[in-house]
């Protein structure tokens, strides 16, 4: 029997960490963008050094919300204050679920009065058309006042270039360079998550002041039959100052530097009748339901793979100054002691034992550890490697992203960890590879053994460019409340 729901698609899995353990589904796609334009260092060179054109047209979904309680509606859903937020601004929106897990977090830009835009990945803008359906203004007890247009990613349509918007970003060293030989003078002068309107190729654009990689730059964003002159005025633009197209492959690498943890799980796999109604609402293909779990942590309670806004560094940007969905929960472990974000500095002659496992011609195929792809090593949609105290006795901590950057030269990844472990500088230990020889995920490869990884705490963002751009504007930590 077919399932028609993902709370269906669960029971007939075997409950949702067998569904996600086994599923077939690899990392999250980059769909239409080359994986490289020139190579994939270059191009992280390219965005510490000179600069870079992001295409984020494909990859990530938009939700347009609209209509008299938009802004009350998506307070009501968000942790984030939108005090002193109008027209012209942006933020990063988190919603958490009732028990106070993160569903994802997702640009929220408010274009025009009762008009937002949410971009980012599928889950949050799931919950937030669930809620829209289905839920209620808690002020008035009615159904909510609010609109909605979705633009799904490309992965999840027949046409991957049937978007309403384009969305590009300039980004390095040089992108103020860039964008001013783009607009024929000189750039807007806008805060951290503001944005306004520019005219490229004869034609309007939003322009959103953004960072990725920890440099300056903008998010240029319009309708799609604007693409190509846009896209083409931009490359044009950018050659006198060293501008790299980036491809799939070092685009999913730039948070490494950066600290943005880019998938954590969703809290919505287990829960009261709450959960259960929105499982059931939610379609047997949704993203929740085709994605995938990897790593080294295994646990039989999917909760232990839920975070908390604090667990992502998240926890400046919950406000009480409003009522929203989760508010309680949050509340009552505000003051509890919280993992703490970090980059993990994994020492490279571990790293290249585990590489050479794979030519070593006298062991058993079991003896290869599990391969490290470049620059991103993240092979499910929701990566959870196990992090161990120096002396492997105690589990201190969760690695959530993993990668080389051919700046740095480094392994990295992005973890929390609790916070005795925390501090910069402390060694701890990265376990890399799965259980039993591994899943029946068709990115594993069967079998491999696991190996134990040394790893050095050190701060998130790992670059130091990337501490100080973030630090000097103040910018998107503010703007992000």
């Amino acid at each position: 029997m077919s399932v028609k729901n993902l709370e269906e698609r669960m029971k007939a899995a075997g409950g949702a960490i067998k569904m996600l353990r086994d599923s077939q589904t690899g990392p999250n796609p980059y769909p239409v963008v080359k994986p490289e334009y020139t190579n994939w260092r270059d191009e992280q060179w390219a965005w510490q050094n000179t600069a870079i054109l992001f295409n984020q047209s494909f990859h990530m979904s938009d939700l347009f919300v609209s209509g008299p309680e938009s802004f009350e509606f998506l307070q009501y859903h968000g942790i984030n204050s939108f005090k002193g937020f109008e027209p012209g601004k942006a933020k990063q929106y988190v919603p958490v679920t009732w028990d106070g897990h993160v569903i994802g977090d997702v640009i929220l830009v408010y274009l025009a009065k009762n008009k937002f835009d949410l971009v980012g990945r599928p889950p949050v803008i799931n919950w937030i058309s669930y809620h829209a359906e289905t839920g209620k203004n808690p002020k008035t007890g009615k159904k909510w006042q609010v609109k909605l247009v979705r633009d799904d990613r490309s992965a999840d349509r027949k046409n991957p270039w049937a978007r309403k918007f384009f969305r590009f970003q300039i980004q390095g060293p040089n992108a103020m360079k860039v964008t001013t030989k783009l607009l024929k003078k000189a750039p807007p002068e806008l805060k951290m998550f503001n944005w306004t309107y520019v005219k490229i190729a004869g034609k309007q654009v939003g322009a959103l002041r953004h960072g990725m990689a920890g440099q300056p730059g903008y998010e240029l964003f319009g309708p799609m039959k604007d693409y190509e002159a846009v896209h083409s005025a931009i490359v044009k633009a950018g050659e006198e100052f060293g501008l790299r197209l980036v491809g799939g492959r070092a685009y999913s690498s730039n948070t490494l530097e950066s600290a943005w943890i880019p998938s954590p799980m969703p809290g919505i796999y287990s829960g009261d009748d709450k959960y259960v109604k929105y499982r059931k609402w939610l379609k047997a293909d949704c993203f929740e339901g085709n994605a995938s779990l990897g790593g080294s942590y295994y646990s039989n309670n999917i909760a232990d793979y839920y975070v908390t806004p604090f667990d992502l560094g998240y926890g400046f940007m919950i406000k009480y100054d409003h009522e929203f969905i989760g508010k309680a929960a949050l509340e009552k472990i505000h003051n509890n002691k919280h993992r703490i974000k970090v980059t993990l500095e994994l020492v490279s002659a571990d790293v290249q034992k585990v590489l050479a496992s794979q030519y070593d011609t006298k062991g058993s195929p079991g003896e290869r550890g599990k391969f490290f792809e470049y620059p991103s090593a993240v092979y499910s949609m929701y990566p959870q490697d196990k992090v161990l105290s120096k002396d492997g006795s105690k589990q201190v901590g969760i690695s959530t992203w993993v990668g080389y950057t051919s700046n740095e030269r480094k392994e990295l990844t992005l973890a929390y960890l609790e916070p005795e472990y925390a501090a910069e500088g402390t060694e701890v230990i990265f376990v890399w590879g799965e259980e039993n020889g591994g899943s029946l995920k068709p990115t594993v490869e069967r079998p491999h053994k696991q190996f134990q990884i040394r790893a050095k705490v050190c701060k998130a963002p790992y670059v130091q460019e990337v501490q100080k751009a973030y630090a000097d504007a103040g910018s998107w930590r503010e703007a992000g409340k």
